[in-house]
């Protein structure tokens, strides 16, 4: 198997010895292996698979199609584009051949078993919509149901529908809620397949996890006890365990992707030129914009990720310029940004686009990241590390999913202290385990709701209650009932309220709301942000990009949830400056780090935040313009973190009358670098975490550092942290000391989300803390 000419020699002379390249690694195809169809698929499941033309299945669709026909619950795991979704399309076509028992007095056979498939997005369920009426099964009737679905078209469904697609969303809100007039679907549902089940993690996987332990309660309410459940993910290091808490169901089978072919790729990790007189690193938005021109000017089909809204735009307006200058419009039209905030349509079309192959390339965030089936491409430039390393796997695997291709992928590293870190350690990103992927099953945040939820389904109480939410449903009932919500009745507690509960669920985010995005003139709506990041993203003063345009934002109503905004060509970008306030409620767990008499507290905070000012940086130098006041009504929200006192030993050290902010400096370094790290530790990114660094705090009664999970209520990011604590404190300290900077860099301890805009960093008094931390007796600042 070749390299793509495309990809090598004059070409595009990427992998020819270019000093920015930190590490290039050829992974090898690996060839397919093929067994027969189980024996005892059915005629008809024959015949459709083989319209289709698959005769065969890999060895591990096998075992799976084989155990869920038995009724064993799995869990799958493995790579993009690896083939997983035949492995539960098979059982789940001859379930919707098999006659369902309706017990007595009803005509057996007149109804069939049925289906769910849940997918993380509208566009994952509509391509496998798509794909399984390709496979020409007239039986099986893949039927929509989203938010998208007319109402007309609702009760058409509920009716006629056998095989059900939607999200977790729809079936929280629209479905559960309803479930009398779902009943015969629910009472005859065989196969329940939860796809992409590794982005169920954090705030959203969280609130999943609620929403199957209602759908299981209201299967066990309408006499099924025989739903088998299938969770297809791509590699993460705890698949098992991860199914486990998602469900509540605890005897899953884990089957990989053994016998799936893989193309070669050429994995390469890429750093920006350093500046040595300023010891800046060339943007990676700006080289990620040249590689990506590059290529599209020479026909390769190219898929850029970015992690940020405002990166997606930025780099697409950046190459539609570049291309503009060379008198190549007819390739800027032929690449388009796509993200979440466009509308359906917008997002619809471009998947479209790409599947015919009418567009050579993108630039994506997140949301192009599974399977959703986008054609051939060849190359796959992911902007800064992604977080994890799974979702580095995901992204990199959109590039050359057939096995007669070979790909290129590409980690373009940012000056974030993490991405240097696997510069200078490749090992550790290439050859280390994949993430865990972290769920909270017992945020009272997220639990009460879904409790509520339930009530409202049906009377709680009972076994099977218990047993979906243990210690967690009395506590939740309680506070019900002392808010009035719902009432102890003889049939059990029941929901007296009004309206439907589920319905004000905000699944993805805090719960708070989203704040809609207007644009003045128009009054288009230019998209959407959580309320939460409002104040530091939609504040009035700060600057919006969408689809290649800048806007300022004019207004923000946080009562009734807009920003409104409007278009203005601006040489500056902004970045806000908050205040940060922390109160300890309680402490959960504590433990004294080995070797030192500091003890590392976890357990729940109240956290305040409040925009004091922004600042206006230079578009094109990014340097600073100014500092412009600001003030919006303060944040608060509780949440889980880590807390500990400064070591005494380096508070000594680092007390200098000449330099009165050596110690706060330290700490807001250290802080930075334990954050930067967690992502080693914990499935997250440094978005995730908050942290404060403070000279005096009550807890303390001196200084100290706070460092939390950034959603209300926790997700239990620092909950990991706490358990892994002697790791997370040894890869913040060896990432600190490895950068070649003298005083501190944004690869260190400068952070692209501090509300102090950076200041004070003291980078030395930093690594002395860390040290301090893991024992260390000679303290000097080096």
């Amino acid at each position: 198997m070749g390299r793509s000419p495309r990809l090598s020699g004059g070409a595009f002379p990427l992998l020819e010895g270019d000093e920015r390249i930190a590490r290039h690694v050829v992974e090898p195809a690996r060839r397919e292996q093929l067994v027969d169809l189980p024996e005892a698929t059915s005629p008809d499941v024959r015949d459709a698979l083989g319209r289709a033309g698959i005769t065969q299945l890999y060895p591990f669709q096998h075992v799976a199609a084989q155990l869920l026909s038995r009724g064993r619950h799995v869990a799958l795991a493995g790579g993009t584009g690896a083939g997983k979704s035949l492995c539960y399309q098979l059982p789940l076509l001859e379930a919707l051949l098999t006659p369902l028992d309706l017990g007595a007095g009803d005509a057996r056979g007149t109804r069939k078993q049925t289906a769910l498939y849940l997918a993380p997005t509208k566009s994952l369920a509509q391509d496998q919509a798509r794909r399984l009426r390709e496979l020409g099964a007239s039986w099986a009737r893949p039927m929509l149901y989203d938010g998208d679905t007319p109402p007309q078209q609702r009760a058409i469904i509920r009716k006629q529908a056998n095989l059900l697609l939607t999200n977790p969303d729809m079936l929280s809100a629209g479905i559960l809620p309803n479930h009398a007039e779902w009943a015969t679907f629910l009472r005859g549902l065989a196969i329940v397949v939860i796809d992409e089940s590794h982005v169920y993690r954090g705030i959203f996987g969280s609130h999943v996890a609620q929403v199957i332990r209602r759908l299981r309660r209201l299967l066990a309410i309408h006499g099924n006890t025989h739903a088998t459940f299938c969770l297809s993910s791509a590699t993460i290091g705890n698949p098992l365990e991860h199914a486990e808490r998602l469900t509540g169901i605890h005897d899953f089978e884990l089957v990989g992707d053994e016998g799936a072919p893989r193309a070669a790729r050429d994995l390469v990790l890429w750093n920006p030129e350093l500046d040595e007189e300023t010891g800046d690193r060339d943007s990676a938005i700006a080289e990620a914009a040249r590689m990506y021109a590059s290529l599209i000017e020479r026909g390769v089909p190219t898929i850029v990720f970015a992690n940020s809204r405002k990166s997606c735009e930025l780099i697409h307006k950046i190459v539609v310029d570049q291309l503009g200058a060379r008198g190549r419009e007819d390739l800027a039209a032929k690449i388009s940004p796509y993200r979440a905030g466009y509308t359906p349509e917008e997002r619809r079309a471009t998947e479209r686009d790409l599947a015919a192959g009418t567009l050579l390339g993108v630039v994506a965030t997140s949301a192009l990241e599974l399977g959703i089936d986008i054609g051939s491409l060849e190359a796959s430039i992911v902007v800064t590390f992604p977080g994890t390393i799974t979702s580095l796997r995901q992204r990199w695997g959109r590039a050359a999913r057939s096995a007669a291709q070979r790909g290129l992928c590409v980690l373009i590293a940012g000056q974030d202290a993490l991405d240097q870190y696997f510069m200078r350690h490749p090992e550790e990103l290439l050859e280390r385990n994949v993430e865990h992927a972290i769920v909270s099953t017992r945020n009272p945040r997220i639990v009460l709701p879904h409790v509520l939820a339930a009530a409202s389904e049906a009377p709680l109480g009972g076994a099977v209650d218990a047993a979906l939410w243990g210690a967690l449903l009395e506590p939740a009932i309680d506070q019900l009932i002392s808010a009035g919500q719902v009432a102890r009745t003889p049939s059990g507690v029941a929901f007296t309220g009004r309206g439907y509960p589920a319905g004000s669920i905000s699944m993805r985010s805090s719960g708070q709301g989203d704040v809609q995005i207007i644009e003045r003139g128009s009054g288009q709506l230019l998209g959407s942000v959580e309320i939460g990041r409002a104040a530091s993203t939609v504040y009035p003063g700060a600057v919006y990009l969408h689809r290649a345009k800048s806007y300022l934002v004019e207004e923000l109503d946080t009562r009734n949830l807009t920003a409104i905004v409007g278009a203005k060509v601006l040489p500056y970008y902004t970045l806000p400056k908050i205040d940060t306030n922390i109160e300890v409620l309680a402490s959960i767990s504590s433990k004294q780090l080995a070797g030192t008499e500091v003890v590392l507290h976890h357990g729940r905070v109240v956290v305040t935040d409040q925009l004091v000012a922004y600042q206006r940086m230079h578009a094109q130098t990014h340097t600073k313009l100014d500092l412009v006041d600001a003030h919006l009504p303060p944040l608060t929200f509780e949440t889980e973190a880590v807390w500990f006192a400064a070591p005494a030993e380096a508070v000594q050290a680092l007390q200098d009358a000449t330099r009165p902010d050596l110690l706060l400096g330290a700490l807001h370094a250290a802080e930075h670098g334990m954050i930067a790290m967690l992502p080693l530790i914990a499935t997250c990114d440094r978005w995730d975490i908050g942290g404060l660094s403070i000279d005096w705090h009550e807890t303390f009664q001196g200084p100290g550092i706070f460092i939390y999970d950034g959603h209300p209520g926790g997700i239990g990011l620092t909950e990991t942290g706490f358990a892994r604590i002697e790791r997370w404190l040894e890869v913040a300290r060896v990432a600190n000391e490895d950068c070649p900077c003298d005083d501190g860099c944004p690869s260190c301890v400068q952070s692209p989300k501090c509300g102090n805009l950076n200041e004070p960093l003291e980078k030395a008094g930093a690594a002395l803390v860390l040290r301090a931390l893991q024992g260390a007796r000679e303290l000097e600042l080096r």
